[in-house]
C-alpha cells in the first residue's frame, strides 16, 4: 500500500499485513518527530506526484531486491514531537533483502519525492532542508535520477 495521509496510523497493523507464506523477514522503518528543540512540524507534499514517486520506488525495491511486500505510508499536516511521520514495511524471503530494500526506499524518498517539512520553535519557523539533490521538476528528470 502506498498512502499519503493526514491521519495517524498503526505500524503494527502494517507489519502484521506483511506476514505472508514465503515471508521469512519483515523489516520496518518508522520515522517520528524527534525532540530537538522544536514544538511541532508541518509536513507538506505535492500529493499526486509524491504518490506516483512512492509507487515507482516501491516497484524498484521489489524488483531490485526480490521482496514480496512493500508498504509506504507518509503523513502530512501538523505533527507534534513523538508523532509518526513515515512508515516503510518490507516483507521478503530473507532478512538481508528486506533490510536492503527498506534502506533503499527511505534513501530514495529523501532524494527526490516532493515532501517538505517546516519546523516551529520559540515563535519562529524554518524549512528543513532535505537530502534532495536539487529541485527535480520534470517526470523525465525524476526517471533519470531513479535509474542512477
Amino acid at each position: 500500500m502506498i498512502q499519503i495521509t493526514g491521519e495517524d496510523f498503526d505500524p503494527g497493523a502494517f507489519i502484521e499485513g506483511a506476514r505472508k507464506r514465503g515471508t521469512g523477514a519483515v523489516v520496518s522503518f518508522l520515522g517520528i518527530v524527534r525532540d530537538d528543540g522544536i514544538e511541532r512540524m508541518e509536513v507538506e507534499a505535492f500529493e499526486e506526484v509524491a504518490r506516483s514517486d512512492l509507487s515507482v520506488i516501491a516497484g524498484e525495491a521489489m524488483e531490485k531486491f526480490q521482496v514480496q511486500h512493500v508498504d509506504i505510508i507518509h503523513r502530512v499536516g501538523s505533527l507534534r514531537v513523538g508523532e509518526n511521520i513515515v512508515l516503510i514495511v518490507v516483507g521478503a524471503g530473507h532478512r538481508k533483502a528486506a533490510f536492503l530494500a527498506c534502506e533503499y526506499i527511505i534513501d530514495r524518498i529523501k532524494e527526490y519525492v516532493p515532501i517538505w517539512k517546516k519546523e516551529y520553535a520559540n515563535g519562529e519557523s524554518r524549512w528543513v532542508r532535505g537530502d534532495h539533490a536539487g529541485e527535480v521538476t520534470g517526470k523525465s528528470e525524476r526517471k533519470k535520477l531513479v535509474r542512477q
